[in-house]
């Protein structure tokens, strides 16, 4: 996509999530604040609502919410978390040397959990897609949640809630956020494409929205790919544009996902391409190449280029391509930028 990402310009107030009981219940914690477990199908809203809640409860929302998404955490290397730049403040040599990654990894939980909050009474640690986090990080995330209950909120979100561990379940209130449907769907778009300034009708927007199939990100996305490419968004763009959106299209929307920091967003996109439509770690890092050379040059080309032969190598080994592909997406973030 040309520009930034509507779902990152057009980030919900707590007003503006779609779902009403959604609403509600998060308005009761910004009132009482408590533990969550925010569950719901992929592209509900979950972690949009997470933000959201945050913004308001916090004075300074970038500084005094610490999101984790676990499926990278729990994925990454030793090394790859003692250098994350948001938990090398916690990790020192000694430590870094000595300890194991699962020491390494509950140290960074309880850090985290303990420093006191910038502004306000307490902050809020988000671990988004927790389904995957194995039971003896849930034992310890137990333990540092009693222990730091007074200026931390745990807010967990995840697709599957009964994968949590019932002394986990039982510090957390539900908040379940089911997938909106298409006319909430079409509120949201149309409120973010009035913003835009973009053209429209409203065939257009039950289209785009018909076609995500209860998946609000998807919605927004398509919105802005069919305003981009053809200046409106009616039924006819809408179809032309979204019929014709293949691989090469989500890779550039994951390039550009993990290039604005959107890493656990470009992880989703990687997550579809590789599990939901079955292609080969080997073809995604070829359309990512091929579409690089057209948005790079120079050193940050050569550098992609770098990193990517180190992936390849990778995944000529025939280990996890989901693990070599998100290091190559974190290479991204991590300073390489179209010249």
């Amino acid at each position: 996509m040309d520009g930034p990402l509507w779902t990152a310009e057009h980030a919900p107030a707590l007003g503006e999530l779609p779902q009403p009981k959604v609403r509600d219940a998060l308005e009761r914690a910004l009132e009482e604040p408590m533990n969550l477990v925010v569950h719901g199908p992929k592209g509900s809203g979950k972690t949009a609502a997470v933000r959201a809640l945050t913004r308001k409860a916090h004075e300074t929302p970038d500084a005094d919410r610490i999101e984790i998404n676990v499926a990278d955490f729990f994925d990454a290397t030793k090394k790859e978390i003692a250098e994350d730049r948001r938990f090398s403040q916690f990790i020192d040599a000694k430590r870094r040397r000595n300890s194991s990654k699962a020491d390494l990894i509950n140290h960074v939980l309880k850090e985290s959990a303990s420093y006191s909050p910038v502004t306000g009474e307490y902050k809020t640690v988000l671990l988004d897609n927790a389904e995957g986090m194995r039971e003896d990080f849930q034992q310890a995330l137990r333990r540092v949640m009693e222990q730091y209950y007074e200026a931390t909120q745990f807010v967990i979100a995840t697709r599957q809630p009964s994968a949590l561990i019932p002394p986990i379940r039982s510090r957390c209130f539900p908040v379940p956020v089911r997938a909106p449907t298409q006319d909430e769907m079409v509120t949201v778009v149309e409120r973010i494409a009035s913003r835009e300034g973009a053209d429209y009708d409203a065939e257009g927007l039950e289209y785009v929205a018909g076609a995500a199939d209860g998946d609000l990100r998807k919605a927004i996305l398509s919105a802005q790919t069919t305003h981009e490419q053809e200046g409106e968004i009616t039924m006819n763009t809408a179809y032309e544009t979204l019929s014709s959106v293949g691989v090469d299209e989500r890779v550039g929307e994951m390039l550009t996902e993990a290039e604005a920091g959107g890493f656990t967003d470009a992880r989703s996109t990687l997550d579809e391409l590789l599990v939901d439509e079955g292609y080969s770690g080997e073809e995604i890092l070829a359309d990512i190449l091929a579409i690089a050379r057209s948005q790079y040059s120079g050193r940050e080309l050569a550098s992609l280029y770098r990193l990517a032969g180190e992936i390849d190598h990778d995944l000529q080994a025939g280990t996890d391509d989901r693990i070599h592909l998100s290091h190559l997406l974190a290479g991204l973030d991590g300073g390489i930028g179209p010249g």
